[in-house]
């Protein structure tokens, strides 16, 4: 149960249905979850330890605010981290289980950017990044990474709802990042991942080319979210609440 709440909290939270600097209210949540408060509480100590929400004493549990120089920070950290991770899963690749799963994610992602289920698309995304951790024996640092990666999922889903979307040349990043590991070939694996995720980093160079994006990002504990290209009359779906 705390897993699940965990994951909707999570989704509201980075897809901004709940927005930065907004109360999140363990009452609430736990009512329209047909919930009781102890998974609710252990869910939001969870989304702390993301960097998602922030317990402020004798006033109650908001999200975090959206911060850019956290956003290149965690794609510094995920550069790192994954570069090893798929060189030492293209150097064990010899589970047959994990090359069919990496190809079949693979598949069902591109399937998902063809219908433009964009909300699966990126879960699949998530996925397969996961499974190179998985892969490559090192599961828990994967654990540790999306601990860092709050603020990069946030202003990932602000730059998709905005329009600035990079999926064909994603699929083929991962496509190359897959046939590496297949092929034993840890070399390839990691350029391939740095060209996929170091492309990722330099996009923040686009932010300036989106005013209305920066402008969201800087007001983000109004009540109410600006309009963004490509969202006609957003509204947060929880009103603000005061302490």
């Amino acid at each position: 149960m705390v897993s699940q709440i965990y994951r909707i909290l999570w989704d509201s939270i980075v897809t901004l249905k709940i927005l930065p600097g907004q109360l999140v209210s363990e009452k609430e949540i736990a009512t329209a979850l047909s919930a009781s408060k102890t998974p609710v509480r252990e869910a939001l100590i969870r989304l702390e330890d993301s960097g998602l929400v922030t317990v402020i004493p004798k006033s109650g549990t908001y999200v975090t605010s959206i911060r850019i120089d956290a956003y290149i920070e965690g794609c510094f950290i995920r550069l790192q981290l994954e570069t090893g991770a798929v060189r030492r899963a293209a150097e064990r690749n010899g589970v047959e289980q994990y090359m069919t799963q990496l190809d079949t994610l693979l598949q069902k992602q591109s399937s998902a950017l063809k219908t433009k289920d964009y909300v699966l698309y990126a879960s699949l995304d998530e996925a397969l990044h996961e499974t190179f951790f998985v892969v490559a024996g090192l599961h828990g640092v994967w654990h540790f990474l999306k601990k860092t990666q709050a603020d990069v999922n946030r202003i990932r889903h602000l730059k998709r709802i905005s329009g600035i979307r990079r999926g064909k040349q994603v699929i083929q990043q991962h496509s190359a990042i897959v046939d590496a590991i297949k092929a034993g070939d840890p070399q390839a694996a990691g350029d391939a991942l740095v060209a996929h995720i170091g492309s990722l980093e330099s996009e923040i160079e686009q932010l300036t080319d989106y005013p209305e994006l920066l402008a969201f990002i800087e007001n983000q504990n109004t009540t109410l979210i600006r309009k963004l290209p490509g969202r006609r009359n957003a509204r947060s779906t929880h009103s603000q609440q005061a302490s």
